[in-house]
């Protein structure tokens, strides 16, 4: 019980630390606080809610793994590094590309509610 009370405290502060230091993180918070009401509106099952919202958390997940890559990588060395600057890109890219899969889920649950009402 101890261990998970210290992941669970742990996972609070890496949430804090990400709110404090990262805006694209709180964009992303943004965008879900608008999601979760939205996705009542455009899915018409629960499922299709559920998905609209895992996708907006999935955008948030890989934002806190790109922003702890960036963070480890820059206390590595300071200098420019081209391998470390590759690394970053590749995270960053990973970030991009779930947008990009949030955004076609969003886009098409909103087709389906238009087309079919």
């Amino acid at each position: 019980m101890q261990q998970i009370l210290r992941a669970t405290v742990n996972s609070f502060n890496g949430l804090l630390a990400a709110m404090r230091s990262e805006a694209a993180f709180r964009q992303e918070l943004v965008a879900l606080a608008l999601a979760v009401p939205l996705a009542f509106f455009v899915g018409k099952d629960g499922w299709t809610r559920l998905l609209l919202i895992v996708a907006v958390l999935l955008v948030l997940v890989v934002e806190l793994l790109n922003s702890a890559i960036e963070k480890l990588a820059d206390r590595i060395t300071g200098a420019p590094d081209p391998l470390i600057k590759h690394v970053k890109d590749m995270a960053s890219a990973a970030v991009g590309i779930t947008i990009v899969l949030a955004g076609l889920v969003w886009l098409y649950a909103l087709g389906e509610r238009l087309i079919q009402g």
